[in-house]
Parts: C-alpha cells; structure tokens; sequence
C-alpha cells in the first residue's frame, strides 16, 4: 500500500510541475533538458519504490500511474468545466498581425521565437498572420491573413 501511496503522490507532483513549467518548455526538448528528463525519471522511480525491486512493487507503481492518467483523461472528457484546469486552454499569441505582448510574457515566448515558428510554417513575417495561437499540446499553430 505503501507504493502506491508514493506513485499517487509522485504523480500529482509531477503534473503540478508540468502544469507550471509551461506548453514552450515541454514542446521544444534540447539536448540538455532529455537528460533531464532521463534524471528525472530515475528519481521519480527511487522515490516511488525506494528499495522494493520486487516485480509487484514495480506492477503496482505503474498501475498506479495508468489508473490515475485514465481518471485524469475520463475527468476531462466527462466534465467540461475542469478540462481546462486539466488541459489548459489555448492562447492567442498574434491576432491580425500584432503580437500580443502580455500572452507572450506568461507563456516566456519571444518575437523571435514566434518569428521561427512561423518562419517554419512557411510564413516570411508576422504581419501576415491572421492568428497565432499556443495550442495546450505547445504546438503554435498559424492562420495566415490570405485564408
């Protein structure tokens, strides 16, 4: 019991965690950030099973861990008024070719940055976006004024 108390634990600690750190951190990985997540991994495993090596410690963390990713995924599909809380919700970045300064400093995003993304969807300036908007997955997807 003890386990899965941990694996419940852990796991609410680490959606918290990626709810804070934000769509642009979890969408763009370097080098530097997957060994991170490697680290990550291995401590998140320690804390959840300290010394048990057994195969039913390690069956019931991951049990844990899938039971709760389903309930959190039924929650959002079932009630709508915390799927945002669940999922967050998108934001606008650009609209009608003006950035939206304040989205941009919540999000940590630069002009830049938008600049490259849309320079990677084949549009050569901002001014030519209708829409830019952050999507929950960290994606920006683009409409363009000619659409």
């Amino acid at each position: 019991m003890d386990i899965v108390i941990r694996a419940a634990t852990i796991f609410i600690f680490v959606f918290l965690l990626t709810r804070l750190l934000g769509r642009r951190e979890l969408n763009s990985l370097e080098p530097f950030d997957l060994i991170l997540l490697v680290v990550t991994g291995d401590l998140v495993q320690q804390s959840v099973t300290q010394n048990d090596q057994s195969l039913t410690g390690a069956m019931l963390a991951i049990s844990t861990i899938g039971l709760l990713t389903v309930a959190l995924s039924y929650l959002s599909f079932r009630f709508k008024r915390i799927r945002p809380i669940l999922n967050g919700e998108p934001i606008v970045l650009v609209e009608d070719g003006e950035v939206i300064e304040p989205n941009l400093r919540r999000q940590r995003l630069t002009r830049e940055e938008i600049g490259a993304e849309a320079r990677l969807e084949g549009i050569s300036s901002i001014e030519d976006v209708r829409w830019a908007i952050l999507e929950t997955n960290g994606q920006i997807s683009f409409v363009t004024k000619s659409d």
